[in-house]
């Protein structure tokens, strides 16, 4: 069988909102109080493998089960890959690493039951789900300039220079990686456990919530001074502008949903809709460096 760049490309981009939706999936299993609708691993309990009594095991079975269409899509991608011409080892690499990385994701998910949602685990949880989002949108953009050059990716320097401008964009990228850290400590730390009877970190709300808001601040500003620098340099703008207003606009958005779910006491809606934006802030952050990083000749290619 003939594999297509657009045929790969389309595969990558299934794998890439398979695993998006599952952070979803896995977030509302926590905010509805699921997290032990299933008590046991693999089996649901000790006496069904599958169970869908209950709303709690409904919802939880059903986050478990999408870890099959996950899988399923991560391994087409590997499959595809070795069968692309000229063979790529990037996409390969990258795929494989997908594959590994939803495997782990699995144990790690035992864990999260077997220890009764210990927030530690679940945190481990979520940057594992971070990072393999950042491999698949990798693996989409890597995908994408094969498909537009039907050969290997133009190689050559990135063609951002300009030192300030580099440092800041690596300042926004760990600020932003920061806040996703903090926002799990909050999260760990605040009243949605998954379930009543799960241990929480300890640390006062108020006290982590103040942190994650200044890693957030710090995103803002260094992505503000970005943006200020891109405004007198249009060499800079052409490169940067459209990945860093994406970013700054998302930022806002979820500066403003963190804002107002903490003056109105966390509602289930609003802390799901931050959870979700979260994921996204950070693809643009990682979509900035991405582009900070193109050559010439790629940017030639993707324009």
């Amino acid at each position: 069988m003939k594999v297509t760049h657009k045929g790969y490309l389309r595969s990558t981009q299934v794998a890439f909102v398979a695993l998006y939706t599952i952070i979803i999936t896995g977030s509302l299993v926590r905010l509805t109080g699921s997290g032990l609708g299933c008590a046991d691993w693999p089996k649901c309990s000790d006496a069904k493998f599958i169970d869908v009594s209950s709303t709690h095991a409904a919802i939880e079975q059903i986050n478990r089960l999408f870890t099959g269409v996950v899988a399923a899509a991560v391994i087409v991608c590997v499959l595809l890959a070795f069968k692309l011409r000229p063979k790529r080892r990037d996409l390969i690499g990258m795929s494989i690493m997908l594959v590994v990385g939803v495997l782990a994701q699995v144990m790690i998910g035992a864990i999260v039951v077997w220890t009764g949602l210990n927030p530690i685990s679940n945190i481990a949880h979520f940057l594992v789900s971070i990072f393999l989002m950042s491999v698949a949108y990798m693996l989409v953009q890597h995908a994408r300039i094969f498909r537009l050059t039907e050969n290997a990716t133009p190689r050559g320097e990135p063609s951002l220079k300009d030192k300030f401008a580099i440092n800041l964009v690596r300042l926004m990228v760990l600020a932003t990686g920061l806040a996703v850290l903090t926002g799990t400590v909050v999260t760990g730390s605040g009243p949605h456990a998954g379930d009543e009877d799960a241990i929480r970190l300890g640390f006062g709300v108020t006290r982590v919530v103040r942190i994650h808001s200044a890693t957030v601040w710090l995103a803002m500003f260094s992505s503000l001074g970005l943006a200020i620098l891109i405004r007198r340099r249009r060499d800079l703008a052409d490169i940067l502008q459209r990945s860093l207003s994406r970013y700054l606009l998302i930022l806002v958005v979820q500066g403003g949903i963190g804002y107002t779910q903490y003056f109105l006491g966390v509602p289930v809606i609003l802390v799901a809709l931050h959870v979700a934006t979260s994921v996204a802030v950070w693809l643009c952050a990682v979509d900035v460096y991405w582009n900070s990083r193109l050559s010439t000749q790629q940017q030639n290619v993707i324009d």
